[in-house]
């Protein structure tokens, strides 16, 4: 039966180019510093994001996780939006592992943190408050539908960061969507960053990995942390490689996004679904289910080969990825049709 797995562009599997990779990857010891693939992918990533250098790291959350650890104290604070994805899905690693407090402002339906909030949330220097030291975004916003902020977004908070001495990173699991859906280049998007993370398992479709971007004083420090964590890898070019080949492909989005996008309108048409296309740029569909029969459709979708995941609520979740053609967007939207009319 054919299958569409809509649930995550994590669930996504590595191309027949990235497969090819990883079987003529040249290899070394990456602790040491001697895995070539892995050096070059990360050179790769310092360049295309504008910073020093990178590091490669098993997943985003633990990207995002040795920022903080390489840049914070026990007993420090971060700034995070309410809606993102450290505050909201990483275990409270930071707070566990780091002992640093977790301050989180309202996002807003863009994903963004006003920062006009945000200088006002800063800890003055008083022995009662614990010191705020890293402010961080998330671009594209997964919360929010998957929007992506400005160059200007951006900035307009690390200016507020910096004036105060305070780092500033960008959670950009999804940067290079933004990047693509903005028709600007990344580095643009990352420029005011001290720090950023981005995942090369999502949207850019390899298996494993997600790269931590900064200076070569907190990229050293967040190695440290990674071999702390237990994350030290050996002969991990074979990962690389396929990040290699994503970075090499990042133009390829596009068709994500318009997959998304000729899905969502088609959605749109479907009595019992409530979705607002025009608020979805990339690759990520938010829509809400109007019965309360949501773990019912889901699951008859399911016997159609169409994969949403387990449904409890109304809200629901689609993300389209290099193994979706626009075919599949037809014949999901049938099964959609048939499903929601029955």
């Amino acid at each position: 039966m054919r299958t569409i797995d809509y649930r995550s562009d994590t669930k996504s599997l590595p191309t027949p180019e990235m497969r090819r990779a990883m079987a003529e990857a040249e290899l070394g010891d990456d602790v040491a510093g001697e895995d070539p693939t892995v050096n070059l992918l990360e050179a790769m990533a310092a360049e295309m994001l504008g910073k020093e250098a990178a590091v490669l790291v098993s997943s985003g959350t633990q990207g995002n996780l040795v920022s903080i650890l390489a840049q914070c104290q026990r007993g420090d604070e971060i700034i995070i939006g309410d809606k993102s994805h450290i505050f909201n899905a990483e275990s409270g690693g930071a707070s566990v592992l780091g002992g640093v407090a977790l301050h989180p402002l309202p996002n807003d339906d863009r994903g963004m943190i006003d920062p006009a909030a945000v200088e006002k949330a800063i800890r003055p220097d008083d022995v009662h408050y614990a010191p705020t030291r890293m402010i961080a975004l998330e671009n594209t916003h997964n919360a929010a539908g998957g929007a992506v902020l400005t160059p200007e977004d951006t900035a307009s908070v690390a200016d507020v960061a910096h004036a105060n001495g305070i780092a500033f990173h960008v959670d950009g699991a999804r940067i290079f969507n933004a990047a693509v859906q903005l028709e600007t280049p990344v580095s643009e998007l990352v420029k005011d960053a001290d720090t950023v993370s981005f995942c090369l398992s999502k949207g850019l479709g390899a298996p494993v990995g997600s790269l931590l971007c900064g200076t070569n004083e907190v990229i050293q420090e967040a190695r440290r942390w990674r071999q702390m964590l237990g994350s030290g890898m050996r002969q991990a070019g074979i990962i690389a490689a396929c990040g290699i080949v994503a970075l090499e492909n990042v133009d390829r989005l596009a068709e994500d996004h318009s997959n998304a996008r000729r899905l969502a309108s088609g959605l749109a048409e479907i009595p019992g679904i409530e979705i607002e296309p025009e608020r979805l740029p990339t690759n990520l569909l938010f829509f809400e289910v109007t019965n309360d029969r949501s773990s019912e459709m889901a699951r008859r979708l399911g016997e159609r080969g169409v994969k949403v995941g387990e449904r409890a609520g109304t809200s629901w979740r689609l993300a389209t990825h290099h193994e979706i053609t626009p075919d599949d967007i037809d014949y999901t939207l049938a099964a959609f049709q048939a499903v929601f009319s029955a």
